[in-house]
């Protein structure tokens, strides 16, 4: 595998206008910017910047919600939102005069931004928001937070056996593996996906055949973790969320096992929104994770397009590609492709299928620029073969060494691709049976890749006695070139 190999496939995200739509929707985020428009001389907050208890009514009151327990601590987790965005300031309590002060609250330079700023300007507060209620849906839960409270009020966190550091951890893997699941399967038109799958891709070690009871109840007790997470992360809009079936656990009696039998759906279902892919991939890019989306390399040079799409699935490819093209124009795009998949380094025979992938893209356009390379070493072969596929006239007849060569460098693309094995097998057995003497001659091309070819086509061949034949011509090879 090349070292340049991206770490996740690329992903399809919406534009930032419309993210930025999304993150203003957002159930938790809309309340807490209600609420800093609401705030005012007559706000009072307590030592952490909260809202005072005698607050809670009118602000659940403004925002819509029941006049009970409910209400007051869904209005207080949007104030909490509210601060934590920069989209009020407070004063803190032990600032003001007087021995029972009160802080105060007034709407923050952050509001302005909601109406009057960039979609990048809503999509960073949205990002403060979604670290926010991340670390909420990590903290540890307990049953009442004045027993964890010394003498000298010092709050005792070693008996929650909590880790802070595990706990973000965990999650983050698990929104990753979403991610993963998400992009692999069409984006944001992927399906939900079922809780207990998600867990388990979280604690079944991946060679374990039948899990063992430890192993379900530790995927069991991750689900409940889960389901508790998923619900305080949903009103940020990062996921679409099914919670489990709370009649299933008084059944079961809080054990969420699953049952062959048993409806998934009840357990759980779970799906990044597209707010959410954007929002999981950001956390991702500031981890260091490689977490490639389409349009990142449309203001790039062709070096840099072909490189970049190298181990792009083929429509995700043509997509960059269009992009690219669409930002540069096709002027003079043809030879700049043409150009930069030269090289003989490994990515290079990937370089050259993009290539040939995007002159299609450009169209009729490229001729000239593709004519102009048909006695190159490198580039000659790739040249006719787009010719004949446009049905271009008077296409030279290749010279015998350029088939060979153009046979290896083709194979070398789809081996580092790592592409389907049963079409990579045809392809082998296909280029090979276009001439009786293949393996006779191959062994003879200069291309870097030659031996480690004709060894792959002697892993790959249906037929032993061709299987024979190219497991002795890539003898040859590495003996001709010393490697």
């Amino acid at each position: 595998m090349s070292e340049e190999r991206p770490t996740l496939p690329p992903v399809r995200l919406r534009t930032e206008a419309e993210l930025a739509r999304d993150a203003l929707a957002a159930p938790l985020l809309a309340r807490a910017v209600r609420l800093a428009r609401w705030a005012g001389p007559e706000t009072r907050v307590g030592a952490g910047g909260e809202l005072v208890e005698a607050q809670l009514p009118a602000a659940a009151e403004h925002l819509g919600l029941t006049a009970d327990e409910e209400g007051a601590a869904e209005a207080s987790e949007a104030w909490r939102l509210a601060v934590d965005t920069g989209l009020v300031d407070v004063e803190d309590p032990a600032e003001a005069e007087g021995e029972d002060a009160e802080g105060t609250a007034a709407a923050a330079e952050n509001l302005t931004l909601i109406t009057g700023g960039s979609p990048q300007d809503v999509l960073s507060i949205w990002l403060d928001g979604l670290e926010a209620v991340h670390a909420d849906a990590t903290a540890p839960v307990f049953e009442d937070f004045a027993d964890l409270v010394g003498a000298d009020g010092s709050v005792d966190f070693e008996s929650l056996d909590w880790d802070p550091e595990a706990e973000a951890e965990f999650l983050d893997g698990v929104l990753g593996n979403l991610y993963l699941l998400t992009v692999g399967d069409g984006g944001e038109d992927a399906a939900p996906v079922p809780l207990p799958a998600l867990a388990a891709s979280m604690i079944v070690p991946e060679d374990m055949g039948e899990p063992t009871d430890d192993i379900l109840e530790q995927v069991s007790e991750a689900m409940m973790r889960l389901d508790d997470q998923f619900r305080v992360l949903e009103p940020i809009g990062i996921v679409e969320y099914r919670p489990v079936d709370e009649a299933l656990l008084a059944e079961e009696g809080e054990d969420a096992a699953v049952a062959d039998d048993e409806d998934v759906t009840r357990y759980g279902m779970v799906k990044l929104t597209p707010l959410g892919l954007y929002g999981v991939r950001a956390r991702m890019l500031e981890a260091g994770v490689d977490a490639p989306a389409i349009g990142d390399l449309a203001d790039k040079g062709a070096d840099v397009l072909l490189g970049g799409i190298a181990y792009y699935p083929e429509t995700a490819a043509r997509c960059e590609i269009e992009l690219w093209l669409t930002r540069r124009g096709t002027d003079g795009a043809a030879a700049e492709l043409l150009a930069a998949a030269r090289g003989t380094d490994r990515q290079a025979p990937l370089r050259r299928l993009h290539c040939q992938q995007a002159l299609a893209v450009v169209g009729t356009g490229a001729e000239p620029a593709v004519r102009a390379v048909l006695d190159d070493a490198e580039l000659g072969g790739l040249a006719r073969v787009w010719l004949a596929e446009t049905g271009a006239a008077d296409v030279p007849a290749p010279p015998e060494s350029m088939i060979f060569w153009l046979a290896i460098d083709t194979i070398a693309a789809q081996l580092e691709a790592e592409g389907d094995l049963d079409e990579l097998q045809d392809l082998v057995e296909g280029l090979a049976g276009q001439h009786s003497g293949f393996f006779g001659e191959a062994w003879r091309v200069e291309h870097p890749a030659t031996a480690e070819v004709l060894e792959a086509m002697g892993r790959l061949h249906s037929d032993k006695k061709k299987a024979k034949e190219a497991r002795k011509a890539a003898f040859k090879a590495r003996s001709r070139t010393g490697s």
